[in-house]
């Protein structure tokens, strides 16, 4: 008992002297590509990882309570042969009951490996909100950044998400995407 308070002291000691940060200049940084999420074919960037035993219907494209992870493309135009700019690697969870609809926890690091930003990257950590499975051409999803490293370090911010391809049968999609990141 007298070695366990001895100890405490010390351990209260570790921390060192916080001193005032001077001021810091945020950066606002506009970003446009194109990401392609590819459940099917020979080479898939998605994999089912997990779901559970009571919700598996095999002629639904996204389960309720599957997780999934990823290693999606970043390219430059829409096509998936298009210029790869980066990668979006993560994991999501399905959370529609509804098998015609798709929503889904999303956690993606979007990584760049060429140009100005490459070995940067954000983190993106929301809701992807409730859509049709074959989501509309026109309908812009937006979810929240809330990280970063590199150039983006400290990032906050918002991206936009707009369909541009999607295939009900396989679960393929290629989505163009606007971010807004701020940071230091």
């Amino acid at each position: 008992m007298i070695f366990c308070l001895a100890v405490a002291p010390v351990y209260g000691q570790y921390y060192s002297k916080t001193i005032k940060a001077g001021p810091r200049v945020e950066k606002m940084t506009r970003l446009r590509f194109f990401y392609h999420d590819i459940p099917s074919g020979k080479n898939p960037t998605t994999f089912l990882i997990a779901q559970a035993n009571i919700t598996q219907d095999f002629f639904s494209p996204s389960p309720y309570g599957s997780l999934y992870s990823m290693d999606d493309s970043l390219t430059l135009e829409p096509e998936r042969t298009s210029k790869m700019v980066g990668n979006a690697q993560g994991l999501y969870l399905a959370l529609s009951r509804d098998p015609t609809k798709f929503t889904a926890v999303f956690y993606a690091d979007f990584a760049f490996t060429i140009g100005k930003f490459k070995g940067s990257s954000f983190s993106l950590f929301s809701r992807y909100p409730l859509t049709d499975f074959v989501p509309s051409p026109g309908v812009i999803r937006e979810m929240a950044i809330v990280g970063g490293t590199g150039a983006f370090r400290m990032a906050t911010g918002f991206a936009l998400f707009r369909a541009t391809s999607s295939n009900a049968k396989t679960g393929d999609a290629s989505l163009e995407v606007d971010v807004t990141l701020y940071h230091y």
